[in-house]
């Protein structure tokens, strides 16, 4: 789970943010992005860097680790190189989440993990179109190229040479960097909540 970044544009740490819901008052952002995580692996590391130690003062939900990058500030490469390096010799692979894709359809997210699980050397990444994305999985082979990765640059091009299976996962498109962004993530959350409790009754 790559939570490291400043959150710039927003104006405060958008892992805080409060999503309310079915999961209480003080239920934040990142939680929610940890129980998604939690749907493709019960190992769940959380990369921070700009926010931390904060935010895991304030997470209900606890990873299975925490692992801080002292160069977040150098962009995205650097908190993949360090969600990596933190992977022991066993792992055949690993899948990559951002903290801000609150709305990613759960049943998306379970066909992503059934696929890796199916086929642990095949990259896979959400579908955005004209390239792949988060939600991703990188096989170990693919791991030398990430890891030479620098700057602001993620995995996208990488998978795309490497033809990686395309999953349809929607919420993809709905991440939150501005206020604005927030505003409309959180209604949709909040409808989804009262539907549930209403199925519920």
């Amino acid at each position: 789970m790559l939570a490291a970044g400043a959150s710039s544009r927003l104006g405060r740490p958008k892992a805080l943010l409060n999503v309310g819901g079915m999961e209480g008052p003080n239920d934040t952002l990142l939680s929610n992005a940890i129980r998604q995580a939690r749907v493709l692996s019960r190992d769940v590391r959380v990369v921070c860097g700009a926010w931390y130690p904060l935010i895991r003062f304030r997470c209900r939900q606890q990873p299975s680790r925490w692992v801080p990058v002292a160069c977040w500030h150098e962009g995205m490469a650097a908190s993949l190189v360090a969600g990596i390096q933190s992977l022991g010799p066993r792992a055949k692979g690993v899948f990559v989440l951002v903290v801000d894709q609150p709305l990613l359809d759960i049943g998306a997210l379970q066909a992503l993990g059934e696929a890796a699980r199916c086929f642990p050397t095949v990259p896979a990444a959400a579908d955005y179109g004209r390239r792949p994305g988060v939600p991703a999985y990188l096989p170990r082979w693919l791991w030398p190229d990430v890891l030479a990765l620098e700057g602001d640059r993620g995995a996208g091009r990488l998978l795309a040479e490497a033809n990686a299976a395309r999953l349809n996962i929607p919420g993809v498109h709905d991440d939150i960097d501005t206020p604005e962004d927030w505003v409309r993530a959180r209604e949709e959350l909040n409808r989804r909540a009262l539907q549930a409790t209403q199925f519920r009754d």
